[in-house]
């Protein structure tokens, strides 16, 4: 189906082909052009510009959107929304003063998302993260990271997968699924950590890897968690099996993680509330894709990622929800936007670019999604009727989105 939109007030992120991701000084910059159209054909985009060279020709639909802004839907690279409950009580906990640490060591946190995940259904675990896949869909996310992590057992992790698999095929959203084992270590493991281990190394990446069941593996490489060496390992075995890392680090420590990351060849380094200048420079020298979450540090309290020593430094970054059960229970994207430039010090331009093209890029996707090019997927978001794309930031608490296509298709009840 041919449809043109026509009288757009500003269509934004329009790159050309061969634009990856954009860094330092190129983050400041948001291409716009203004009374525009855009033409997609089934899942394409076909073609745009200025409404004075719009195409005089046959389409199945034609539609005004005067007054309102189109531009890319959001590329939410790090998530974890396959889980099942809540933990509304660790948010009472930490509200009267009991830290985020405190409540995981007491058997709370990850251990507690995993006791739950282990006992339910695969068909009730897929109806909850469905329903949480398409809120955020309605919320202008095209694209998005979905991580394993709470089974902390084969079969619990096997089934996150399987659950991850059938949202892929089920819906429109272009979907990464990453092995997460090595998210915390089980309670029955606490004093033999490397039993765990050889397990995930031995068993559990060989079998995810034969059933092509994820694309990256990851480890939370943490104080408390998993240690430089113990990272080092697993990452090394999953990279032998063909999986590419993502790696947590530096969420409440500096401790070498972001060097490890740039030695392993990580493909993205995510969550870094916490740099040195030893990792800034590490970070310079790498082709690794920084991701901040600061949906993550509003909720725990906690520093935010130095965005601006992060750009000034001629460094590419992308933005990304985190949604989970107990670190950032929401995957609106446009509020990690908003949070991005209030807490962050981004702009507007910045931040939308971090959480467009360069989050496609930290998903490898940036050749398919993530800006208005020709060839690439019909994921578009419009607006309602704002004065200027900064109103997306500004106007945190109101819900700008008129509508939502992905691959050429509108999201109902967007």
């Amino acid at each position: 189906m041919k449809i043109l939109f026509i009288n757009i007030k500003g269509l934004l992120q329009t790159l050309k082909k061969n634009t990856l991701y954009l860094k330092g000084h190129q983050m400041k910059d948001l291409s716009q052009i203004s009374n525009a159209y855009l033409l997609i054909n089934n899942d394409q985009i076909i073609d745009f510009g200025e409404m004075t060279s719009s195409p005089n020709i046959e389409v199945d639909k034609v539609i005004d959107v005067k007054d309102r802004f189109v531009l890319p839907t959001w590329c939410d690279s790090h998530t974890h929304i396959v889980y099942s409950g809540s933990r509304e009580k660790e948010f009472v906990d930490r509200i009267s003063g009991v830290s985020y640490e405190e409540i995981a060591k007491k058997g709370g946190g990850i251990l507690n998302s995993a006791k739950k995940l282990q006992k339910v259904s695969f068909e009730k675990l897929y109806s909850e993260s469905a329903a949480r896949l398409e809120e955020v869909m309605k919320l202008g996310t095209g694209a998005i990271e979905i991580k394993s992590g709470y089974g902390l057992e084969l079969s619990a992790e096997i089934k996150m997968l399987e659950v991850i698999d059938k949202l892929k095929k089920n819906y429109n959203a272009s979907i990464q699924p990453t092995f997460l084992a090595a998210h915390a270590v089980p309670t029955e493991y606490v004093n033999k950590k490397e039993k765990y281990i050889s397990q995930i190394i031995d068993q559990w990446i060989p079998k995810v890897s034969e059933r092509k069941l994820a694309k990256y593996i990851d480890v939370f490489c943490e104080k408390g968690y998993f240690d430089i060496n113990e990272t080092r390992l697993i990452i090394k075995a999953g990279k032998k099996h063909g999986l590419i890392p993502k790696i947590h680090v530096n969420q409440f420590n500096s401790f070498g993680g972001v060097p490890l990351c740039i030695e392993l060849g990580s493909h993205t380094i995510d969550h870094l509330e916490i740099l040195n200048d030893e990792d800034i420079n590490a970070i310079k020298k790498s082709n690794t894709m920084p991701v901040a979450l600061p949906n993550c540090s509003f909720f725990l309290k906690i520093p935010y990622t130095p965005a601006r020593k992060i750009i000034d430094n001629n460094i590419p970054l992308a933005l990304a929800s985190d949604y989970n059960p107990g670190s950032s229970p929401s995957g609106n994207m446009n509020f990690v936007i908003s949070l991005a430039c209030t807490k962050m010090g981004m702009t507007p331009e910045e931040a939308i670019n971090a959480a467009t093209i360069n989050g496609a890029f930290a998903m490898g996707l940036s050749e398919e999604v993530g800006s208005i090019t020709i060839g690439k997927k019909a994921n578009l978001i419009i607006t309602k009727k704002i004065s200027s794309y900064s109103m997306i930031p500004y106007a945190f608490g109101s819900n700008l989105i008129d509508e939502v296509y992905i691959n050429g298709k509108a999201i109902i009840g967007s």
